[in-house]
This record gives C-alpha cells, sequence and structure tokens, in this order.
C-alpha cells in the first residue's frame, strides 16, 4: 500500500500523466474534427487553400490505399503537368457529382481553358475528359499519421479499441480528478470549521478562567465589607454611650 502511495504521489508521473492525458485528449478531439468536418462538408472545407481528402475506392492502389489520407492544394490549373494527381468533381457518366482523385494522363489548351484527362492507376479504362473548372486541388502528399488513425477510425473494431476505448478512459479519470477536487475542497472546509471550533472554545475557557479566578477576589470583598458593616454597627452605639456620660 505504501509503494502505490509513493507512486501515487509522485511528481514526475503525475507530471507525465498529465501530458499523457493532454496528448491523448488532443488527438482523439483532432480526429473526431476531421471527421466531422469531412463528413458534414463533403470535403469543401479548405485552409489556406489547404485541404484534406479520404480515398474511397481502389483506383489508385497501390499508390493509395482505402482510407488514406491525402493533403491537396488548390492551384492555378496552368501549373498542373501529365503525372500528377489531382483533386475533381466528376460531372459525366458514373462519376457524376463524385469527388475523384486520380492521375493526370493528357493536358489541352482548347478556346481558352484547359482540358484534362485523368485515370487511376489501378483502372483499365481513362476517365471522360474534365475541364479546369472542375479541378478542387493537386495531392502534394499523403499524411501517414493521418492515414493510420483514418484506417483505425474507418475500422469498427478499431474504433472500438482506439479511440472509443481512450475516450471513456480519459472520462472516468476526469470524473475520479473531479471527485477528488470535491473531496479536498469538503476536507479544506472541515479544516477551517475545525480551526473556527478550536478558537472559540479558547476563547471559552480563556473567559471561563478569567471569571474563576475573578470569582474569589469578589467574595473576599464582600466579606470584607460585610466584617466592616459589622464592626460600624458595633462601635456606634459604644461611641453613643460615652456622649451620654
Amino acid at each position: 500500500m505504501k509503494f502505490i502511495e509513493k507512486i501515487k504521489n509522485n511528481k514526475f508521473l503525475k507530471g507525465a500523466s498529465l501530458v499523457l492525458k493532454g496528448i491523448t485528449s488532443i488527438v482523439i478531439i483532432f480526429v473526431i474534427c476531421i471527421i466531422f468536418i469531412q463528413r458534414i462538408s463533403n470535403n469543401k472545407v479548405t485552409l489556406g487553400g489547404i485541404s484534406m481528402y479520404t480515398v474511397v475506392s481502389e483506383s489508385m492502389k497501390p499508390k493509395y490505399e482505402i482510407y488514406d489520407m491525402l493533403i491537396a492544394k488548390k492551384v492555378d490549373p496552368s501549373t498542373i503537368k501529365v503525372g500528377d494527381d489531382v483533386v475533381y468533381m466528376g460531372e459525366k457518366s458514373t462519376l457524376k457529382d463524385k469527388i475523384v482523385t486520380h492521375q493526370v494522363i493528357k493536358k489541352n489548351y482548347k478556346n481558352g481553358k484547359y482540358i484534362f484527362q485523368t485515370k487511376g492507376i489501378n483502372n483499365d479504362i481513362a476517365d471522360p475528359e474534365i475541364e479546369d473548372r472542375q479541378i478542387l486541388a493537386i495531392v502534394i502528399s499523403k499524411s501517414n499519421i493521418l492515414s493510420i488513425i483514418s484506417h483505425v477510425v474507418n475500422n469498427s473494431y478499431g474504433f472500438y479499441f482506439i479511440i472509443f476505448v481512450p475516450f471513456v478512459v480519459l472520462l472516468f479519470f476526469e470524473i475520479v480528478d473531479i471527485k477528488k477536487e470535491k473531496m479536498s475542497l469538503k476536507e479544506e472546509k472541515l479544516k477551517k470549521k475545525e480551526k473556527i471550533i478550536e478558537k472559540t472554545n479558547d476563547k471559552i475557557e480563556k473567559t471561563n478562567e478569567k471569571t474563576i479566578n475573578e470569582e474569589p477576589k469578589v467574595i473576599k470583598k464582600e466579606i470584607n465589607e460585610d466584617k466592616k458593616n459589622k464592626i460600624d454597627v458595633m462601635e456606634e452605639p459604644v461611641l453613643k454611650k460615652i456622649n451620654k456620660g
């Protein structure tokens, strides 16, 4: 028990625990925010021209796997080259209204606009041609860390053990900490009350001692006054008798 108490009271371990809790909380919140933003915005939210996209098919395998997280940047269409991976909004056939990430295989300039043809490296057939206005961004990198997190989150077991369980554990520790704080506050209040009661009792004791010490003096004084009164009463007839004589 003493060993456990020492571990609990170890300042280094307490600090490390707080740091770990903080990092875990930030990661969980960050991942949840990314997933939430992607779902509600349909990947249309950008920050400084940078956006993130989740791969949802095997068309770019083995370069990109399903649930990989890609970081993309909005660029001038004139800078896009053959071999670049672009993110665009499909408008034809089966790709209509879908966000697609494929590789550029052709680039032309017609009637004042750029025309691109793309293809998934794992696909046999190229995509329909697209105009520069359809291009949302160019892929600049794949985030390995976010990709791992995305794979975990999108797996029901992974989400349960990596996100849900740590979240519950953190919540449990937070509740325990709150209870400890409440207990310590109660203890402080009790200590303050005990001190007030002690001071009050000390004052009462001092007052009682003073009263006890003063009582004999008062009694003695009263006795002396009584004696004096008796002497005065006895002396008065004697004086009267002398005067008569």
